[in-house]
């Protein structure tokens, strides 16, 4: 028998025997205070309490003593739960209130049958460190929305709230030494709407938004009582724009700027002269006396070397320092904060790039553009929090592009999220220590409201939890997803937005004898597949789904999950265009970055183009790295057109291919070259590239298309390595 309990407990015994649940719910007058008011306010709407002595209680607390060695867990607790009394045991009121937590799911589940099972449960976390982040600088969400948002995470035993405060398109904090940082710096003419290839603004001003200190206060004193720590963020040296805008003279030219309208990353950061060490040490002084966390995040996150490398006074400091170059520059810097910091009584965190020229002292990292942060900090014996992309960015897509709101990119499914173990493969017990725990990032550039956070987070979060608890099995996620759907009853009565995406079909291209076929799957009934080849929408009379569906020509496929003759998901739909490289066997010198990487190399050839404005799975990402693919025909094949597709969207340091190659062989050792392109070419075709190569008959071809390389000056980003994203190479 499994409980519907998220995150799973590590350890539980079902015995003979129920709790009943009583109209009133006697607690021992001696519990602790403030957790016990949170289960009083949580199961008020189904349960009315009163205190009593401990002999007549139904709910009891036994503290545990610690030993003199320290090893106990502070986050452990055990319930017992008899036919008459429930008892809950641990060594701190941290764990006391994790312990409600699971109480109060049991109660949620159990209360209409009004039995809980007798049982033992005996639990503590694997990780340290269990986070969600929430970026209110791209939009703003109120002390209330963000109180609900803490809420969220002390449901499902979270411990850690990382808030992002400061961004080039706004600063979010009040700092009374800096007035002009909140009355300047909090608002921006205009904002980015739609797809980010589509340039769009919406011409409305935003702001002044941002958090008095006061209000700080009361959501840091919010969560504390809820037993999880505020994480600030404090942007460095990049991302400064909205500083910028109040405080120009911190920049290394003259400006004037303003809060950036556009998402993305852009050239002006703060500079690295001595002014910017006493403005950001008075701000962090500030920030010190409003959150008492062990740890300041500092951001440290794609900072472009463009005006350090024309600032003189940057060049003198990197000459007068011995520095290498301006990412030795760049670890100078946080060298300095993390000294300052430390002298505090703090520490600092801060993104992967912090690890650019040299890690600071005493610095732990959070590794987000993918594991290797976490690797060589934990090598280096420096704690690092995994968040990478591919598993962790909350902001990805959720379901099929098609079906889902406008975001970021990539494609990041409950499933996905489930699957991921925070300790790398490569680190050793020993260094596995260094791995504080795991963390999910929601950044909010297509996220304008409170209800949108919701459905981006929920069930994500669920899988988050129990990753971080140390209870997933990716093996029997079918199981954890059950255990999801049963929590949903629960967030409906809250009122809360969650996505409901695993209801909706889900799909996958598989190679066959032919070709490829489409596999549809639900987390229902999959009898209650209907589906469609003639692009109209299916009802409960079209083809019900049996098997993967044979893909022999191009067509337009939908389909929809139906129950009790009743629409019940999205209708999905998927465009086919078949030619002779789809389905065929396709190998990849280099492999795309992991967060774009679905479907691996197979997605080149799978029929399916690549919608533009939609970087989820259906693209191939690849940071700095050329494409080079050869595929096999299985047979000498003819055909005289090959075509692929690429993309420019510089604001996300996405730039077209610098050139192309096409290649043929019938040995797979010998190739020779058939068709060569340039950028021009490519730039005058918009990246979808359609190449007449003659009358060719051969059993390989091979299509090399080059990256752009190192950014150039004067684009976002700029010295930082390009992104190629690649979509299906195909041949007529």
């Amino acid at each position: 028998m499994k409980l519907n309990l998220i995150p799973y407990p590590q350890k539980i015994e079902i015995d003979k025997g129920e709790f009943m649940i009583p109209d009133i719910l006697m607690l021992d007058k001696s519990l602790p205070k403030s957790e016990t008011e949170y289960l009083k306010k949580q199961l008020s709407s189904n349960l009315k309490f009163q205190d009593v002595s401990k002999g007549k209680a139904q709910l009891v607390y036994l503290p545990l003593t610690k030993s003199n060695d320290g090893k106990q867990n502070e986050e452990f607790y055990s319930i017992e739960i008899t036919s008459k009394q429930i008892q809950i045991k641990s060594y701190t009121q941290q764990g006391y209130f994790l312990a409600l937590q699971t109480l109060i799911q049991l109660f949620q589940e159990h209360q209409k049958d009004k039995k809980i099972p007798c049982l033992k449960i005996e639990d503590q976390p694997k990780f340290a460190w269990r986070g969600m982040h929430l970026d209110v600088c791209r939009h703003f969400f109120t002390v209330e929305e963000v109180k609900q948002y803490i809420d969220y995470l002390a449901m499902y035993k979270l411990n850690t709230f990382h808030w992002h405060l400061t961004d080039d398109q706004g600063w979010r904090i009040e700092i009374k030494k800096y007035p002009k940082l909140t009355e300047i710096g909090s608002k921006r003419k205009e904002s980015m709407i739609g797809a980010y290839v589509d340039n769009t603004f919406d011409g409305k001003p935003y702001g002044p938004y941002f958090y008095t200190q006061e209000q700080i206060k009361e959501v840091v004193k919010y969560a504390g009582q809820r037993h999880i720590t505020v994480v600030p963020e404090i942007e460095m040296p990049g991302h400064a724009l909205a500083a910028l805008s109040a405080y120009p003279e911190l920049a290394c030219t003259k400006g004037p700027f303003e809060a950036a309208t556009k998402w993305g990353v852009f050239d002006d950061v703060f500079c690295p002269k001595e002014e910017i060490f006493t403005f950001l040490e008075n701000v962090l002084d500030e920030v010190i006396q409003l959150f008492p966390s062990q740890y300041i995040h500092i951001g440290g996150d794609e900072c472009p070397k463009t005006r350090w490398k024309e600032c003189a006074s940057c060049q003198e400091l990197i000459k007068k320092n011995n520095l290498k170059d301006e990412h030795g520059l760049q670890s100078y810097f946080i060298h300095r904060i993390e000294k300052y910091v430390n002298s505090k009584g703090r520490k600092i965190i801060g993104w992967d790039e912090i690890l650019e020229g040299g890690l600071a002292p005493n610095a732990a990292v959070m590794s987000w553009t993918g594991v290797n942060g976490g690797i060589e900090a934990a090598k280096s014996k420096h704690f690092a929090v995994m968040t990478p992309g591919s598993y962790c960015y909350f902001d990805h897509y959720q379901g099929d592009p098609q079906t889902e709101p406008n975001a970021f990119g990539g494609f990041t499914p409950l499933d996905k999220v489930y699957s991921y173990n925070p300790i790398p493969a490569e680190l050793n017990e020993e260094q596995s220590k260094y791995i504080l725990g795991v963390q999910a990032n929601l950044w909010t550039e297509y996220i304008t409201d409170f209800k949108q956070v919701q459905y981006m987070i929920f069930p994500r979060l669920m899988a988050l939890s129990e990753v971080g608890w140390g209870t997933s099995d990716p093996k029997n996620y079918k199981e954890f997803e059950n255990r999801v759907i049963s929590q949903f009853k629960v967030l409906d009565k809250m009122g809360v937005n969650y996505a409901k995406s695993i209801y909706n079909i889900s799909n996958k291209v598989i190679p066959n004898n032919n070709g490829v076929s489409y596999e549809l799957s639900t987390s229902q009934n999959p009898e209650g597949i209907r589906y469609t080849l003639d692009g109209s929408d299916p009802d409960i009379n079209a083809s019900k789904y049996t098997g993967a569906i044979p893909i022999p020509k191009s067509l337009t496929i939908k389909s929809a999950y139906f129950e009790d003759g009743h629409l019940k998901s999205a209708v999905s739909s998927q465009q086919f265009i078949i030619s002779r490289t789809t389905g065929k066997n396709i190998i990849l010198e280099q492999q795309p970055s992991e967060n774009y990487s679905f479907g691996g190399a197979f997605t080149l050839v799978d029929g399916i183009i690549g919608n533009q404005k939609q970087l989820g799975k259906t693209w191939l990402g690849f940071q700095g790295k050329d494409v080079a693919a050869v595929i096999d025909f299985g047979q000498k094949t003819a055909f005289s057109e090959v075509y692929f597709n690429t993309l420019e969207n510089k604001g996300s340091w996405i730039h077209f291919a610098k050139s192309a190659q096409i290649f043929v062989s019938d040995d797979n050792k010998n190739f020779k070259l058939i068709k060569e392109i340039n950028n021009n070419d490519i730039l005058n075709a918009n990246g979808k590239i359609r190449l007449k190569v003659g009358n060719q008959n051969s059993k390989y071809i091979k299509v090399k298309i080059e990256n752009a390389g190192i950014i150039p000056a004067g684009n976002p980003g700029a010295d930082s390595k390009a992104w190629l994203f690649v979509d299906e190479i195909g041949a007529d």
